[in-house]
């Protein structure tokens, strides 16, 4: 009988919380929200206006560990029960009658909001940022889990006076500043958009002000101290911004686009509508961007301004709606820019990449919720390229404006798109939903077909990969390869993969050349001393950081006795925002014998400083990795190593774990551990427990 109790139970639950979805339509959300970053909280309100759809007798919000001090239901005190992540409200709601709930509460979110900077002693890094993709921003707002749920919400952000302040729309005034030094900022969002999507981002930035062609406003937001790297970074932004409308023939939906770096952020970047929040790890310098540029990620988390926000999937089954389509529309923008050869050597890479994953077994079909982003997104804009070879231009570009204009502010799933390709190109695509949605595998050689057809360049490489395979004791003349066409990809492939048999005279001309690309390959060489010295050394000149980093470690390597010369010219130069050079450069400083002995405890204090929190977490990783590599570890990069095994970075986090799991093996680390003990937080020292008592007997 307590089973059944149970079941029921759960099964009420379960269809009271589904009763929104179909029966209730929230419409509208007016939202005040003043973080506490001291206290790592949010203190809210928000009113949502709803009209009943049918006859229920509970409405409820997804509400993970909130504390509610109001709940009013029309201006009234409402019935309501709280679950550890629901709030559901009691009452007999009537068919067509509209009603407003008022939701006055406080969180204390374990994810979704983070908050950077207020625990250390460095002025002007505070941050507080969110990530809600999927279903988080329930954590910090009473909102909607399900994403097929599109509310208008307009937000309102009370943060101290002196931060600068973004979120979800246009920004209508400010208030007056308080007593307590605090300004509520007030934005206006148009148009209903998912719970996921909403986000705001609270530090100290300055702003690039843009105007697209269409007259959209484009703020572009970046550190004070990066004034010098805002071009750079958001290099080209305005011409993706103008080329997508065109391409994609539909107007941008939102009334301005904002784009802002944080710190230790979760992933690349998060398409937040008309606020795209991103990796600073892509705030770089002119030099930098030949290397690692922030233009893929900016066209991609653009494209889904109209692909995921405009039009959003129904369910995870449909996920390449999003990701497939920012992917290959990313693509589009970069040919655009960089041209032909660089795209159709984008999808080479996408489709080696899948064709590899095959190979294991991991093949999987774009219709599985569960792929890999492998899948979602390679697949997925290789599968638009052939459909749009397959259907033409002319019915490919109607299929997309008919496609998102029908569906635009609702959810669609992947039948609702192919149907809408099939009346634009008057033609049946289950052969294309076959070989391309449902198989698990890919149709390489109408792959290869394709891209031998649109590419001079890689037509040239699937000649000579042919005849490597069918040549026994003749040589392949690599020369007539690398002089077929002017392609960068093309030569670059073939000094990565074929330097052992490339001529001698083709080396040299690719040393000679000033195109980084191609001497970047040369710099990653395995066999350095197989080219010129002298020819290798300028390298070290080169306006690229991958090159100079590489080639500095070859160099270190391959010539002992020349070590100081390569240190004193290489000596300064910081590289990426994760300090690659630099921090390569100190352990090779400290590892050089007799190389500026007055120095060499300078060098390792300042390698082993950067492991603390105030760095991000690419330039912690890559200390703790040289540190362990080269000399090991003192109390304090132990210290910090447990720190960042709590960080909020799932990333970072799993590494930092398991170099402490392989640390706690060595008996002599697992004694100084044991040693720190007293000093660590409540929750460190659980975890850290947790780990030393594994194994005992």
């Amino acid at each position: 009988m307590r089973i059944l109790i149970t079941l029921f139970l759960l099964a009420l639950c379960w269809q009271t919380h589904s009763q929104h979805q179909d029966k209730v339509d929230f419409v509208r959300a007016e939202v005040l929200v003043e973080p506490i970053p001291e206290e790592k909280s949010i203190k809210g309100t928000v009113t949502y206006e709803f009209v009943v759809l049918q006859n229920v007798d509970s409405v409820f919000l997804d509400a993970h560990n909130m504390e509610f001090s109001s709940v009013l239901l029309d201006l009234k005190k409402a019935r309501y029960d709280v679950e550890k992540s629901a709030i559901t409200v009691r009452k007999v709601f009537k068919k067509g009658v509209k009603h407003f709930l008022t939701l006055e509460y406080k969180a204390r979110p374990k994810q979704a909001v983070y908050f950077l900077g207020w625990d250390d002693e460095v002025q002007g890094n505070e941050q507080m940022w969110t990530q809600g993709q999927g279903k988080y921003t329930s954590h910090w707002l009473p909102s909607f889990d399900d994403m097929n749920e599109k509310v208008e919400f307009d937000m309102g952000l009370t943060v101290d006076a002196r931060t600068t302040v973004l979120t979800n729309g246009k920004l209508l005034d400010k208030s007056t500043v308080t007593k307590d030094g605090k300004l509520t900022f007030n934005y206006d969002m148009q148009n209903p958009m998912s719970s996921y999507l909403l986000a705001f981002v609270i530090g100290n930035y300055t702003k690039q002000a843009l105007l697209s062609k269409s007259r959209v406003p484009i703020l572009n937001y970046y550190y004070p101290k990066d004034s010098t790297r805002a071009e750079p970074t958001y290099r080209y932004t305005k011409r993706i911004f103008d080329f997508l409308e065109n391409e994609i023939g539909v107007s941008y939906p939102w009334q301005n686009y904002k784009q802002v770096p944080v710190r230790d952020f979760l992933y690349a970047g998060m398409e937040n509508t008309g606020a795209t929040v991103f990796s600073d790890s892509f705030v770089v310098d002119s030099i930098a961007f030949i290397d690692k540029n922030y233009v893929n990620v900016n066209a991609h988390e653009m494209a889904h301004q109209w692909f995921g926000n405009l039009v959003t999937e129904k369910n995870g089954k449909h996920h390449w709606l999003h990701e497939g389509f920012a992917t290959y529309y990313a693509y589009l923008a970069e040919r655009e820019i960089f041209g032909d050869d660089h795209y159709f050597w984008k999808l080479h890479r996408s489709w080696q990449l899948l064709e590899d994953a095959v190979a294991i077994g991991d093949g999987q079909s774009l219709l599985d919720p569960n792929a890999s982003s492998l899948v979602f997104y390679e697949k997925g804009a290789l599968a638009l390229h052939m459909l749009r070879d397959d259907v033409g231009e002319v019915a490919f570009r109607l299929g997309i404006k008919n496609y998102l204009n029908k569906y635009r502010y609702s959810n669609v799933s992947v039948d609702d798109f192919l149907l809408e390709m099939s009346k634009a190109s008057n033609r049946t695509l289950e052969d294309f939903k076959a070989s391309w949605l449902v198989a698990t595998e890919l149709p390489s050689e109408m792959v290869k077909s394709n891209l031998s057809k649109h590419s001079p360049s890689l037509k040239a490489l699937f000649k000579m990969e042919s005849a490597l395979s069918s040549v026994r004791n003749e040589r392949v003349d690599y020369r007539a390869y690398w002089n077929a066409t002017n392609s960068v990809h093309l030569k670059g492939h073939m000094l990565r993969y074929y330097s052992e048999e490339v001529p001698k005279e083709l080396i040299d001309t690719a040393f000679s050349t000033d195109t980084i690309p191609i001497r970047q390959v040369l710099a990653i060489a395995t066999n350095v001393k197989r080219f010129s010295k002298p020819l290798f050394e300028t390298l070290l000149m080169d306006a690229s950081y991958v090159t100079v980093e590489n080639a500095l470690l070859q160099l270190w390597l391959a010539y002992p006795e020349d070590r100081p010369d390569y240190l004193n010219k290489t000596k300064g130069i910081i590289g990426f925002p994760n300090r690659n050079i630099r921090l390569l450069w100190l352990t090779l400083a400290v590892l050089t014998n007799g190389y500026e002995p007055s120095a060499t405890k300078q060098y390792f204090d300042e390698l082993s400083g950067y492991t603390a929190p105030v760095y991000s977490n690419e330039v912690r990783q890559l200390s703790f990795e040289y540190l362990k590599e080269a000399f090991g570890f003192t109390d304090k990069n132990l210290l910090d190593l447990i720190d960042a095994t709590g960080h909020h970075s799932w990333q970072f986090k799993k590494f930092a774990r398991s170099l402490l799991d392989d640390l706690i093996k060595d008996s002599t680390y697992k004694e100084r551990i044991t040693g720190l003990m007293d000093q660590l937080e409540p929750s460190q020292k659980k975890y850290v427990n947790s780990k030393l008592s594994q194994g005992k007997p």
